[in-house]
């Protein structure tokens, strides 16, 4: 039974943790600081802590992982390896190798396709048919280190940012056990990810979910379902803030932002086909569908949204 350092921080890093406590020892935890959170800014503790906690493990919480006095701690817990997952600071070479076995990661994506902090979400948007895990040796770079195993996932049409989230943080979880006996008993040797074919998908802003109705149908349509729950897509109608919650694409044609009634129902024009907003939501009131917001709010028919 290997001992073990893990680091994370979201939910994602959750199901992760779960498996290698339950098979392994996991003898420390890293994880982000407290922060505030939320409306009221309470300070919460990061998912990952909570887990730890729960199972009795003891956790490190470096502002900076590369501060000396975090290496130092690092040093003391006498760890096989470590494993990382969405742990949201880069780790210099000076931690990868602590352990004798070094530092791999459990990345949610087939690398070298969507390198970064947001491959999920990268992956819905381009329209990709399949996405994955990936089990790497960790290196200095950004995702960038030799390759020890993965497992590819296909891309429901319906999937959106949450739903592929928690199926590829239970693959993660599946793929890691399965690959940790033989690389720590050296049968699986790592292998340089290949040349061709790298993307990037870096950190998410939130002025990224405002909708361009300039672009197409499809575009925005991926890009509602890729940014379901965060950071959420939205648009401006008479200076205020409408959230787009959920759509559909169809056939036809009209000036971007427009809202239009057609027999299929409501849609918006886009620069390139419809789009039909099937669930949306005004700033500070609850989310409603099309047809029932438009009954209270029926100044939206014909109006032209904007970015």
């Amino acid at each position: 039974m290997a001992q073990i350092v893990f680091m994370g921080t979201p939910d994602f890093a959750v199901p992760i943790l779960d498996a290698l406590i339950a098979q392994h020892e996991v003898i420390g935890v890293v994880t982000q600081p407290d922060r505030p959170a939320g409306r009221s800014q309470k300070i919460q503790m990061s998912p990952v802590k909570l887990v730890a906690q729960r199972a009795g493990i003891p956790v490190l919480q470096p502002a900076k992982i590369r501060a000396p006095d975090a290496i130092a701690d690092l040093r003391r817990w006498p760890a096989d390896v470590y494993v990382v997952a969405a742990f949201g600071q880069i780790l210099p070479q000076a931690v990868l190798d602590i352990p004798p076995h070094g530092s791999i990661n459990v990345h949610a994506s087939l690398l070298p396709r969507w390198r970064g902090a947001a491959p999920i979400q990268a992956a819905i948007r381009a329209g990709d048919s399949q996405t994955g895990i990936t089990i790497m040796k960790m290196d200095a770079g950004l995702d960038t280190g030799p390759i020890l195993s993965q497992r590819a996932l296909p891309i429901a049409p319906d999937e959106t940012g949450q739903t592929l989230h928690d199926k590829l943080a239970r693959l993660g979880a599946e793929v890691l056990l399965e690959t940790l006996p033989g690389y720590l008993a050296g049968q699986i040797i790592p292998q340089p990810q290949p040349e061709d074919g790298v993307t990037l998908a870096p950190s998410i802003r939130k002025e990224e979910g405002n909708i361009r109705w300039t672009e197409d149908a499809q575009t925005i349509e991926r890009l509602v379902r890729a940014f379901t729950p965060w950071p959420g897509t939205y648009t401006f109608w008479n200076g205020q803030q409408l959230k787009i919650l959920k759509g559909r694409v169809g056939d036809g044609q009209a000036t971007p932002g427009h809202v239009i009634r057609t027999p299929q129902g409501i849609a918006i024009g886009t620069g390139g086909g419809l789009f039909y907003p099937l669930e949306v939501q005004l700033a500070g009131r609850r989310a409603l569908p099309i047809d029932e917001f438009i009954k209270g709010q029926p100044g939206l028919m014909g109006a032209v949204l904007t970015a």
